[in-house]
């Protein structure tokens, strides 16, 4: 069921994408291509900071006795 609800959670993010964002292959939809793409890179890497911070922050602490 889990690998059944990623599948269907990607082909959603693609549902998006193409009917309600009007994103496609054309020449007119590069920009917005690259401003997703641009978004996409922003996300990850606050993401992945934050998981880095957080983790860093765990190795870092007192253990309690």
């Amino acid at each position: 069921i889990p690998a059944g609800l990623i599948v269907l959670a990607f082909a959603q993010i693609g549902v998006h994408l193409v009917f309600f964002l009007h994103l496609g292959s054309g020449a007119d939809s590069t920009n917005s291509i690259l401003a997703l793409a641009f978004g996409m890179l922003i996300v990850f890497l606050v993401i992945t900071g934050s998981i880095w911070i957080i983790a860093n922050l765990n190795s870092n602490m007192m253990s309690m006795q």
